[in-house]
């Protein structure tokens, strides 16, 4: 989602400047380019790449001093007919803003970009209300409030621009553990491997939170892609319930000396730099990423407190064992498998992550994985639009289960041990226009929380639960 609003800034910067300027390659998310000049509110709509055209000469004037603006209102309403903790439907919704300078353009400075972004949430969340999910039915949901996200600049070095280096305030899913088919669903495990968004502290620097830190891209042949970073431990400050309400603004900045340390492989055809021939119309692309990361805070234990007694055991002082640090490793591929020969606009790519942690005793989630695929242009002259059918799943620790079967011991009540959670999405992405695109969407949820008690009726289980939605999109 950001990446196009991040790539439409660009181009928009590209377009209304006279003098050439570097922007990302891929610009086939943007649709038809808007003219020269300022649209008014209602001209040019269908031509228009936002819905606000040129701002009435605000982007032209911007670009002048290299400065590139975007905004993204996103909006969805989502619903469980059936099953979950109770049934309702429910709206959020997620705006956008992203402000950009290139040093280049503004002062001279070759290879320079300053990155400002600012999150705007209303709404409420159906799977926090309605689902109490691990894999939460939407990537946009997050309590409600206005904050600065991301602050970074980033500088280009060597020739070919081999190695770039960013500094500042930054959200790791952005640019890690990404497979870029998966960015067209709407459920957040497609982003952000649920593993990680569970077990790190605050849920990890990812959206709507970011933290401190410096990451560094080399690209030393043209296939491989060297991505590491190293940021504050955690986005926000101790260990809160809600880490979103401990920052709500996203000024706080927390350093406390621990670390999350963070690296990535990649290998990707076409390569960066490489030159794609004419005649290659059937060049089945792909990008293969391994990688992992170390945390150095402290985690508590998911059993046993510090004298090594159950936390479910009426004795128990109830404060957990800690551990230090933690560690998973990932890996994640996007193949494209079919082209069709008369028009390569319609093709087909698989995608397939999988996350793992060594650590049973610290970590509710041990082990992730999703998968599915996805074809672009499903109906004919319908370049934009995209279908996909995805899946996801989770597998709660033992270390954790063990702690469902101290619970159901003592109290001599139901107590379901959790094991697995698993959902199946199918969605289609319609380009109503290069600025508004409409998605409709089904989520089938298996054992909501691995298999948790229902708290509206404790002696039976969340019911596995229907997700019916519809999310849109409005570039301005």
């Amino acid at each position: 989602m950001l990446g196009w609003l991040v790539l439409a800034v660009a181009a928009s910067a590209a377009r209304a400047a006279p003098p050439p300027v570097t922007v990302p390659t891929d610009t086939s998310a943007l649709g038809e380019q808007a003219g020269e000049g300022g649209f008014g509110f209602l001209e040019n709509l269908e031509r228009s790449s936002f819905l606000l055209g040129d701002m009435w000469g605000l982007r032209t004037a911007l670009s002048r001093y290299g400065l590139s603006l975007g905004l993204l209102e996103t909006s969805e309403v989502l619903g469980n007919p059936t099953g979950g903790i109770r049934k309702g439907a429910e709206y959020d919704g997620l705006t956008q803003a992203v402000l950009q300078m290139d040093t280049q353009r503004a002062f001279g400075w070759y290879g320079g970009l300053l990155n400002a972004s600012a999150l705007q949430n209303h709404g409420r969340d159906l799977t926090g209300d309605n689902l109490d999910a691990l894999q939460t039915a939407s990537s946009i949901a997050a309590d409600r409030a206005t904050r600065l996200w991301e602050l970074w600049y980033q500088q280009k070095l060597l020739v070919e621009d081999r190695l770039d280096i960013r500094l500042g305030q930054q959200s790791l899913d952005q640019e890690f553990m990404l497979n870029p088919s998966a960015q067209l669903f709407i459920n957040s495990a497609f982003g952000w491997s649920t593993l990680s968004a569970t077990d790190l502290p605050g849920g990890g620097p990812v959206a709507p939170l970011s933290a401190l830190g410096v990451r560094v891209r080399a690209r030393p042949l043209n296939p491989f892609t060297i991505l590491a970073g190293v940021f504050n431990g955690s986005p926000v400050v101790g260990n809160p319930a809600d880490p979103q309400r401990a920052n709500p603004s996203g000024i706080g900045f927390p350093v406390d000396g621990r670390i999350l340390a963070i690296a990535e492989l990649q290998y990707s055809y076409p390569a960066l730099g490489d030159y794609v021939y004419p005649n290659q119309s059937e060049v089945l692309a792909h990008i293969y990423r391994v990688g992992l990361w170390y945390d150095s805070e402290r985690f508590a234990d998911q059993r046993f407190d510090t004298a090594g007694l159950s936390l479910a055991n009426p004795a128990s002082s109830g404060n957990p064992l800690t551990h230090r640090g933690d560690i998973a490793a990932y890996a994640a591929a996007d193949q494209m498998v079919w082209i069709y020969d008369k028009d390569n606009n319609r093709n087909v790519s698989v995608f397939g992550r999988f996350t793992g942690t060594p650590y049973e005793d610290r970590n509710l989630i041990d082990l992730s994985a999703n998968a599915g695929f996805i074809l672009r242009q499903p109906l004919a002259y319908r370049n934009d639009d995209t279908f996909g059918i995805g899946a996801g799943w989770v597998h709660i620790s033992r270390q954790a289960a063990g702690l469902d079967r101290d619970t159901a011991a003592f109290t001599g009540m139901f107590s379901p041990v959790r094991n697995s959670e698993t959902y199946v999405e199918a969605t289609y992405l319609y380009q109503a226009l290069a600025w508004w695109q409409v998605q409709p969407d089904l989520q089938y949820l298996f054992s909501p929380g691995g298999g948790i008690a229902n708290p509206a009726d404790p002696g039976k289980r969340a019911g596995n639960a229907v997700v019916f939605g519809l999310r849109t999109n409005i570039l301005f």
